[in-house]
């Protein structure tokens, strides 16, 4: 069995290593095999990648040979061009140097010539100078000093014809004019202030007025916005307010107040609702009857309250209301003497304060306050441009406008239409007089008239009889820039010459 065991095994082993070495040598011929296929397949990809990379390179060479001929083309063009250009600037280059040398020719011609004038002009100065016995610049002095002279005495004569001309022929149609509508227009100016006067029946009802522990007077000043001055005065209390409105309706409520003879707080309260009622009729009525003397029609009904308003407003003691209907109907007449449109022209000197009518209350000065309400109620634009200049705050944009301003002018100029503080007028003298003091030749000074003329005295050695005009003219200037004045100033400077001798 052993051996048989061992016959097998030797049999199995040599069976086993003819299989392994075929397999083997199988195996070797399969790699020989596809070591020359794929050496077969590298040499053909090899040879087309050749051939495709030969055929690049080919393509390649033949479009950078197309660039290259075209860039050749074109610098071949621009050296024709440049060769072309540079022959032209050679040409121009010709005919510059010949310029040049031509313009040289001249320059040396010139200056031999302006020589030759210099010399020329010397000797002249030379003989005039020993003619005359005076040095060139005493000449020229002396020159200038009698032309300047000339200049201002004929500048004088002509300002003064034309001024003379001009005021012969519209003094007499301006003075019609005017004095024809203030003759026409002609109302009361009553001065107001910031108190009103309520006459008491007997100085009890002062004391009833107050009431226990004040409490009648702090519901009146607490409801009214008005203050109430209770001093010594027999039989009467003072109403002091700044706005003439309320100041009224207090005045009206105290005077139903005294004549019920029942004061206390709720009645204090009845009363004044009952006067601010009164009050706003009163308004309504006002603006109404302002907008029939004039002569205006087709307000807004807000634009009449506010014209009502200003019957309880004073401008300078000129009440604002009466002076609207005095500027409309000046506005009006001169409008007619003119040949403009009078319904405009009333239109806007009745509106051109309007703005005072709330002035107290809204932030603003009356001119911005008067365009805005006019703008607001679709008032025309001519109308709106009135307002708008009346104090020349813009430029006038029509005629109307212009008369509206002058109107306004000459209604607030007239004598006793306006009332000034003592110091405000002192003041305006001494500016008046100190404007005139500060020119030159001035002897002395004096405002009059209310301080619409100004005399002014020169003195005669330091002015000419034809430097006066110049000198009004340039008084009258500064004050038009350094002085706000109602209407106009006449500027009137006086030369006199006097000769004193005495008798021994």
């Amino acid at each position: 069995m052993i051996i048989i065991a061992i016959i097998g095994t030797g049999i199995g082993y040599a069976v086993r290593k003819y299989i392994s070495e075929g397999k083997i040598k199988n195996a070797e011929d399969l790699s020989k095999k596809i070591v020359v296929e794929a050496e077969h397949e590298a040499q053909s990809k090899k040879k087309e990648l050749l051939v495709e990379a030969k055929d690049e390179i080919q393509r390649l060479r033949a479009s950078q040979e197309k660039e290259i001929k075209i860039q050749k083309d074109e610098v071949k063009k621009l050296e024709s061009r440049v060769l072309s250009r540079e022959e032209q600037v050679e040409k121009k280059s010709a005919l510059v140097d010949k310029k040049d040398e031509k313009l040289s020719q001249k320059l040396e011609a010139l200056r031999e010539k302006i020589e030759h004038a210099d010399q020329l002009i010397l000797k002249r100065d030379e003989e005039l100078q020993k003619i005359a016995g005076l040095t060139a610049e005493e000449g020229k002095a002396i020159l200038l000093n009698e032309l300047e002279r000339d200049i201002v005495q004929e500048s004088a004569l002509i300002i003064k014809e034309n001024e003379q001309r001009i005021k012969d022929e519209s003094n007499k149609y301006a003075r019609d004019a005017i004095a024809a509508a203030i003759q026409r227009c002609a109302a009361d100016q009553v001065a107001e202030t910031t108190v009103s006067v309520v006459t008491l029946p007997n100085d009890e009802m002062k004391g009833r007025i107050i009431g226990r522990e004040g409490r009648n007077i702090r519901a009146i000043e607490s409801i009214t916005g008005v203050d109430l001055i209770i001093d010594d005065t027999p039989e009467a209390v003072v109403l002091s307010c700044f706005d003439p409105i309320r100041r009224e309706v207090a005045r009206v409520a105290l005077e139903k107040l005294v004549n019920d003879g029942r004061i206390h707080p709720s009645r204090i309260e009845e009363m004044v609702n009952k006067a601010q009622d009164e009050v706003d009729t009163i308004i309504k009525e006002s603006g109404e009857q302002a907008a029939y003397d004039a002569g205006v029609h087709g307000l807004h009904p807000e634009i009449i309250k506010y014209l009502g308003r200003l019957k309880y407003r004073t401008s300078y003691g000129q009440n604002v209301l009466k002076h609207s209907v005095e500027v409309s109907q000046i506005a009006g007449i001169l409008a007619s003497e003119i040949g403009a449109d009078i319904k405009l022209a009333k239109r806007g000197g009745l509106l051109h304060d309007i703005g005072k009518s709330i002035d107290h209350n809204i932030e603003g000065t009356h001119v911005e306050l008067g365009v805005e309400i006019a703008k607001k109620y679709k008032e025309p634009e001519k109308v709106v441009n009135a307002i708008e200049s009346h104090h020349g705050d813009v430029e006038p944009t029509c005629v109307e406008s212009i008369l509206v301003q002058a109107a306004d002018a000459i209604s607030a100029a007239r004598p006793g239409a306006r009332r000034e503080t003592v110091e405000a007028y002192i003041q305006r003298l001494e500016k008046l007089e100190e404007i005139a003091n500060s020119f030159e030749g001035i002897e002395k000074s004096y405002a009059v008239q209310a301080g619409r003329e100004v005399r002014i005295i020169v003195k005669p050695e330091a002015i000419s009889e034809a430097e006066i005009t110049l000198t009004a003219r340039n008084i009258v200037k500064k004050i038009e820039s350094e002085l706000e004045f109602p209407g106009q100033i006449k500027v009137n400077v006086i030369r006199e010459t006097r000769a004193v001798e005495y008798a021994k």
